[in-house]
């Protein structure tokens, strides 16, 4: 079934698996990826939501949202659940948002450029899970590694290409 929007007499179809809107789990979301996001959904005229239970400092534009939610285990998360729509984009490291945002046809992609998706889900929580067993266990197993200036230069790429696949 194709969705058509009427402008007054001009009648244009309407793609159903558009993104609209750009949610990003914004507590644990770096700077220089945040005004990554920013230039690419003002390019893009796409509504990004940056959903902290914090203050952040965004620019003034009809494109930039920021939904501040109480302080709390996965407030942030939850609030991204029960607002996004299929063919939405969720950006964040949780895998267990990405996991309940991809099974609501949302698109995922993590601050670091990966796109997460049915097919590596899975895996990604088996290793996360993995871990958290060996840092429970008393092993020594570290933290993410920082991001790095090539980090952030695949996120911008990928963020690229992504907004270009969505948009056409």
């Amino acid at each position: 079934m194709q969705t058509f929007l009427l402008l007054t007499s001009l009648t244009v179809p309407i793609k159903e698996s558009a993104v609209t809107t750009l949610w990003i789990d914004a507590d644990a979301c770096p700077r220089s990826i945040r005004d990554i996001i920013v230039r690419g959904a003002t390019r893009q005229a796409l509504t990004a939501c940056f959903v902290a239970n914090h203050a952040l400092p965004l620019p003034r534009s009809p494109y930039i949202r920021q939904l501040s939610v109480p302080g709390g285990a996965d407030a942030a998360d939850q609030q991204i659940i029960e607002r996004l729509a299929p063919g939405d984009l969720v950006i964040t490291s949780d895998l267990p948002l990405a996991q309940e945002a991809i099974a609501g046809g949302a698109r995922v992609m993590t601050s670091r450029g990966e796109t997460l998706d049915a097919d590596n889900i899975r895996a990604r929580l088996n290793m996360r899970d993995f871990m958290e067993t060996l840092r429970a266990s008393g092993e020594h197993t570290g933290g993410p590694a920082a991001l790095t200036s090539r980090d952030i230069r695949e996120f911008a790429n990928a963020f690229d290409r992504t907004l270009t696949q969505l948009s056409r």
